[in-house]
């Protein structure tokens, strides 16, 4: 087995660099092929050289028309009545069908630590949102956490999106041609900070040559030798925020702009850190934010002026390392809320994989 080391980044303005908080590498065990019920899209990588952004730029965009397909879970989707408007039959559907497979470092667990945690916010969650960790259980969301860092190529790391580039893709590969992963079928990869790194010339193409080969009818689809039956989805991130440290070329805003254009584009679903990071619970932008919900114009942490103002079990759960875990903040919080809305973004991508069109209480009958 590769032991695998990647390098801290960090910036002058950046908060803590991302690390490893694996403290065991996850079984994968095999089940019976699940069959996808939805279309991914492939689409192809249009160059585009980033501009500088003014404060209200993308950011501002928050009326979503509902005539035009949503692809972006930002901080307009990530709220608790977003939540709770999403069908149940699409998140029943989403928890016994889909089987996620999760690599990432530190900021990762803000999505992870936000999901192990919600079966325990409100009655009737522990069912609704049941999550079982590396392992398959009937009636739970299987969620392999750190899963594909051990499928590095030889000379490659794949611990994140940051540590090596490209290491993703063919770890990715690696990963789902091994016959003990036929049933995954949902692949998230996340950043630890994302500027500086070249999203239009490794990470945009990476992930759609990704999408070609193993998205529905991609060319790794079928029953011939050397393929995969199980069609996967593909989970677009963009990178935190960095305190006084967004706006600029290869910074978190202009990367989450490169982003969510390609994914709007190509028809992809992106989980929007970036966003997400960036605005208070009643929508205001903070560009100097950090990924705490620190921001030096707001002066002060507008996520924990919210949280001190709520009470848990009500306004907010509590983050959990595992399910039925330890209450614990994402890695670099020093709240719940960060990491409780980059759940409520996951689970609304989900149901919009599983085939929700984003009305809510819509519902146009999947087979269960």
């Amino acid at each position: 087995m590769r032991y695998l080391t990647f390098l801290l980044i960090s910036t002058i303005f950046s908060v803590a660099a991302c690390t490893s908080d694996q403290t065991e590498e996850p079984a994968i065990q095999g089940s019976p092929k699940e069959e996808i019920n939805d279309e991914q899209a492939s689409g192809e990588k249009e160059d585009e050289d980033p501009e500088e952004n003014e404060d209200e730029t993308v950011w501002e965009n928050d009326e979503k028309s509902s005539s035009v397909p949503t692809y972006i879970a930002d901080h307009t989707i990530a709220t608790e009545e977003v939540l709770r408007g999403i069908p149940v039959q699409y998140i029943d559907y989403a928890r016994e069908n889909f089987h996620i497979a999760y690599q990432h470092t530190s900021h990762g667990t803000h999505v992870s630590r936000g999901v192990f945690g919600l079966p325990d916010y409100k009655e009737g969650d522990d069912q609704r949102f049941g999550v079982s960790l590396n392992k398959q259980e009937a009636g739970k969301l299987t969620f392999y956490d750190y899963a594909l860092q051990t499928y590095a190529a030889d000379g490659e790391t794949a611990t994140d999106l940051s540590a090596d580039e490209t290491g993703f893709i063919q770890a990715t590969r690696n990963f789902l041609d091994d016959p003990d992963n036929a049933h995954v079928n949902v692949i998230m990869w996340s950043w630890c900070d994302i500027a500086g790194h070249d999203v239009s010339g490794n990470y945009l193409p990476g992930m759609t040559s990704l999408i070609s080969e193993y998205g529905e009818g991609g060319s790794k689809i079928g029953t011939a030798e050397g393929q995969r039956q199980n069609a996967v989805f593909f989970i677009f991130m963009t990178g935190h925020a960095n305190a006084n440290n967004n706006i600029g070329d290869g910074k978190p805003a202009n990367q989450a702009e490169l982003i969510n254009n390609y994914c709007l584009e190509n028809e992809q679903y992106c989980l929007d850190y970036y966003s997400i990071d960036s605005h208070d619970m009643e929508g205001n932008y903070w560009e100097d934010a950090s990924d705490d919900g620190y921001s030096t114009r707001y002066d002060g942490n507008f996520y924990k002026d919210w949280q001190n103002s709520h009470s848990v079990g009500a306004g907010y759960w509590e983050n959990k390392e595992a399910p039925d875990g330890d209450v614990m903040y994402g890695a670099h919080n020093t709240q719940h809320i960060t990491a409780n809305r980059k759940a409520i973004a996951f689970w609304w991508i989900l149901a919009r994989l599983a085939g929700w069109d984003g009305t809510p209480g819509y519902y146009t009958g999947i087979d269960m």
